[in-house]
């Protein structure tokens, strides 16, 4: 069982509207806010976020990243947003060095600022940016076992008191998100949370949810949930890290969609 690391998936919502006070996202920020009351404050953040894919898994080395703002079309506060975070090069470079004594291919990413599926969430989270972060990349494969093997392979990672957060949306259809919600589209959602959360319940074996979690498209509602998979993702990560069942699962509605938040504390 994984007893210094503390692992939490987040649904963080659309670009910087957390951040712009958008009544959509009320109950979002305020979960992001609160979530740290429930955690031991971490020495180190290692994120994994659904906005970076790489064919070969890459993780931040920067002492001091720089932000990416990955998202069009916004106001111009949404460009100016800071978190002066630092990073932690000696954490980036375990972490690759895990991944590839395990066979994942990896290398250090020393260019590439952190995304806002990093960056926004933190903001609200730890507003101090006093925390050291580490951004971990998707694989491009997109393959659900490979995810789930690289979060058992962080689990291994030496260094205690890490928090790992996969910044993903438990529900990410783009189309559904801005289409009037029908009784159908709401079963939907409603039948693939409830499937996540029964899923990764702690009455399962860790063997169970891996099952699971790898053949996650014959789920309810999952297709329409996830026309891509890569905001799902991140819960592989976490699950696989955690190596067993969830502590805590509490959801809220974000852009009239039910989305998910799960810990392992």
């Amino acid at each position: 069982m994984n007893t210094t690391k503390q692992i939490v998936f987040i649904s963080h919502g659309g670009g910087p509207l957390p951040l712009l006070n958008d009544p959509a996202h009320a109950a979002l920020v305020e979960q992001l806010k609160t979530l740290p009351q429930q955690l031991r404050k971490p020495k180190a953040i290692i994120v994994i976020s659904a906005h970076w894919e790489a064919d070969e898994i890459r993780v931040t080395d920067a002492s001091a990243p720089a932000l990416l703002y990955d998202y069009y079309g916004f106001p111009p506060e949404s460009y100016q947003i800071k978190y002066p975070c630092k990073g932690e090069p000696e954490l980036a470079k375990c972490i690759v060095a895990e991944l590839n004594s395990a066979g994942i291919p990896a290398k250090t990413e020393s260019k590439r600022g952190l995304d806002h599926g990093v960056f926004v969430p933190l903001t609200l989270m730890y507003p101090e940016a006093d925390i050291p972060v580490v951004q971990v990349s998707l694989s491009a494969t997109l393959d659900p076992a490979l995810h789930l093997k690289v979060g058992e392979v962080l689990a291994k990672i030496p260094q205690d008191d890490l928090l790992i957060i996969g910044s993903g949306f438990s529900f990410h259809n783009m189309r559904a998100f801005f289409s009037p919600a029908t009784a159908q589209t709401q079963q939907l959602n409603n039948a693939f949370e409830q499937w996540l959360k029964e899923s990764l319940s702690s009455k399962h074996s860790y063997a169970s949810i891996r099952e699971r979690l790898t053949n996650w498209e014959q789920a309810p509602g999952a297709r329409f949930c996830h026309p891509r998979e890569e905001h799902l993702l991140p819960l592989h990560v976490c699950a696989g890290a955690a190596g067993r069942g969830t502590d805590n699962y509490e959801d809220i509605m974000v852009l009239n969609k039910r989305a998910g938040f799960f810990g392992w504390l």
